[in-house]
C-alpha cells in the first residue's frame, strides 16, 4: 500500500541549492488534505508527469483543489475527493545567491587594426550576483529529474551565457583597442546590464549585481593565436613578423652579414613558401603571387644589407676626432675646459671609443691643473 505523505517541508536550505526535491527518491504519494509548509525566501513546485504544475507561496498549505487548480484537473479529482495521487514537490531557494564567478576561459577576440599584431586577446574576470525570479520556470528548464540542484551545476551554463552576451556587445561596440572594450565594460557595470538579463530570465533567473576587472591583452605565442583567428590572418601576422625581422637586420650590419652567411636572401622566398606550406607548385595563384612580392621585398632589403657593408669596408677610415684635441695647444683653462666638454660630447655620440676619451681626459686634466 502507498504510503501517504500528510505534512512536508524543507527548512534546511544550503547556500549553494537552488532546487530540492522531496521525496528525494521521486514519485511521492499524496492526498488533497495533506499539509506542505514553504519558508521565506522558498516557494514550491509540483510537478507530475514531467509537467511542471501548481506553485505554492511561503506559509502553511493544506492541499485542496482551490490552491491546486491544475494538478486537480489534471489528475481529474472532484471537489470532496481524497483519492492519492502521485506527483514530484520541488522546493526552489530564492534568496539572493553566492557571488558567482566568471572568467574569460576562452578569450575574446578583437581586432586592432593599427596596433601591434592587428588582433588582441582579452582576459578579464569578475563576479556576478543572481537569483531565482521564476521559480516554475526555472523547475521546468533544470530541475525536473534531479534531486537536488546546486549553483556549481549551472556554474558553466551561466559563464557561457554571460561571456556570449559580452561578446556580441563587443562585437557590435565597433572597440578597435583594449581601451575601447573597457569603456564597454562600464557600461555593463550599469545600463546595459538589462541586456544580460535578457538571457537569464528566459531560465527563470535574474542577475542582480555584475562585476568586472579591466580587460587586459593576453601575451600570446603565434602557436595559441592559431587556436582563435582563421588562417589567412595568422599568415598575415606571420608575414608581418618575418618582415620586421628583416627590416631590423638591414639596420644591423653584423646582422645582415650573419643572415647572408646563413643562406638568407636570394632563397628566402622559397623559405618563406615552405614555411607557410605552399610547396605544391599549383597552389593557389593569389597566393603564389604574394609569395613573389614578399620574395622581391626580402631580396632588396639583403642587397640594400650588403651595399652597406661594402660601403663600410671600401671607405677610408675617419681620422680619430682626438686627433685634433691631441695637437691642440690651449692657452687658457677656458679653452681647455671646452675640449673636455667636447670629448664627453663626442663620446656620447659614438664618435670616439671610451678607451681614447679615457686617455684624452687625463691628458687634458693634467693641462687644466698646469693652468
Amino acid at each position: 500500500m502507498a504510503r501517504i505523505i500528510d505534512v512536508i517541508d524543507h527548512p534546511n536550505v544550503g547556500d549553494q541549492e537552488l532546487t530540492w526535491r522531496e521525496p528525494q527518491a521521486g514519485g511521492g504519494d499524496w492526498r488533497m488534505g495533506s499539509q506542505v509548509i514553504v519558508q521565506e525566501s522558498q516557494a514550491a513546485v509540483f510537478v507530475r508527469e514531467g509537467q511542471v504544475l501548481d506553485t505554492l507561496s511561503p506559509g502553511r498549505h493544506t492541499l485542496t483543489t482551490a490552491n491546486l487548480p491544475i494538478l486537480s484537473a489534471a489528475i481529474g479529482m472532484v471537489t470532496s475527493g481524497r483519492t492519492p495521487f502521485t506527483a514530484d514537490l520541488y522546493y526552489v531557494n530564492l534568496k539572493d545567491l553566492p557571488q558567482v564567478g566568471w572568467g574569460t576561459n576562452p578569450p575574446f577576440v578583437l581586432e586592432t587594426p593599427g596596433y601591434g599584431r592587428g588582433v588582441a586577446l582579452l582576459i578579464t574576470h569578475g563576479i556576478i550576483d543572481i537569483s531565482i525570479m521564476s521559480p516554475s520556470l526555472f523547475v521546468k528548464q533544470y530541475g525536473i529529474g534531479k534531486p537536488a540542484l546546486y549553483v556549481d551545476d549551472l556554474r558553466e551554463r551561466m559563464q557561457s551565457m554571460l561571456l556570449g552576451e559580452i561578446a556580441t556587445l563587443l562585437a557590435n561596440s565597433g572597440a578597435k583597442s583594449v581601451m575601447d572594450a573597457n569603456r564597454l565594460l562600464s557600461d555593463l557595470e550599469g545600463a546595459a546590464l538589462s541586456k544580460l538579463n535578457d538571457q537569464f530570465e528566459a531560465i527563470g533567473l535574474r542577475i542582480k549585481a555584475f562585476e568586472s576587472k579591466p580587460f587586459t591583452a593576453k601575451d600570446a605565442s603565434l602557436d595559441e593565436l592559431a587556436n582563435y583567428i582563421s588562417a589567412e590572418a595568422l599568415e598575415r601576422i606571420e608575414r608581418l613578423e618575418r618582415l620586421n625581422i628583416a627590416r631590423d637586420a638591414a639596420n644591423n650590419q653584423s646582422l645582415g652579414g650573419a643572415l647572408a652567411g646563413a643562406g638568407v636572401g636570394l632563397g628566402v622566398g622559397q623559405q618563406i613558401g615552405a614555411a607557410m606550406g605552399m610547396t605544391d607548385p599549383n597552389a593557389n595563384s593569389q597566393l603564389q603571387q604574394q609569395l613573389q612580392q614578399q620574395q622581391l621585398m626580402m631580396q632588396q632589403m639583403m642587397m640594400q644589407m650588403m651595399q652597406n657593408q661594402q660601403q663600410a669596408q671600401a671607405a677610408p677610415q675617419p681620422v680619430e676626432p682626438a686627433a685634433t684635441e691631441a695637437n691642440a695647444t690651449p692657452q687658457t683653462r677656458a679653452e681647455v675646459q671646452a675640449i673636455l666638454d667636447g670629448l664627453d660630447v663626442k663620446l656620447m655620440n659614438g664618435e670616439i671609443s671610451e678607451a681614447i676619451y679615457t686617455k684624452m681626459v687625463a691628458k687634458w686634466e693634467a693641462r687644466l691643473a698646469e693652468l
